[in-house]
């Protein structure tokens, strides 16, 4: 990727945070201003394709009984991860 040099005029409490970060990260200031610009034009950036291409065709409807069901198996799944030795063993 080529930089381009740029000018850009900023408020002193947000260049003072930038600062902050920039020390704390043990990183260049001007890293943390590349990495804002790169977000803020990525969020406006317009898509020559849809995320989802014409090609593919949909695999069904989801109810909103398919969400909640899969949200719950999702839940329990976690339950069950949660159980360790140490638990089985202090509950018994």
């Amino acid at each position: 990727m080529t930089l381009k040099r740029t000018t850009v005029y900023v408020e002193a409490e947000d260049l003072a945070v930038i600062k902050e970060a920039a020390a704390r990260e043990g990183i260049a200031e001007a890293e943390i201003i590349r990495e804002g610009i790169h977000l803020a034009a990525m969020s406006r950036r317009t898509w020559d394709e849809p995320f989802f291409s014409r090609t593919y065709k949909p695999i069904g409807e989801a109810t909103a009984d398919d969400v909640w069901a899969d949200k719950a198996a999702a839940y329990e799944g976690t339950k069950q991860a949660d159980v360790s030795p140490e638990r089985e063993q202090g509950a018994a």
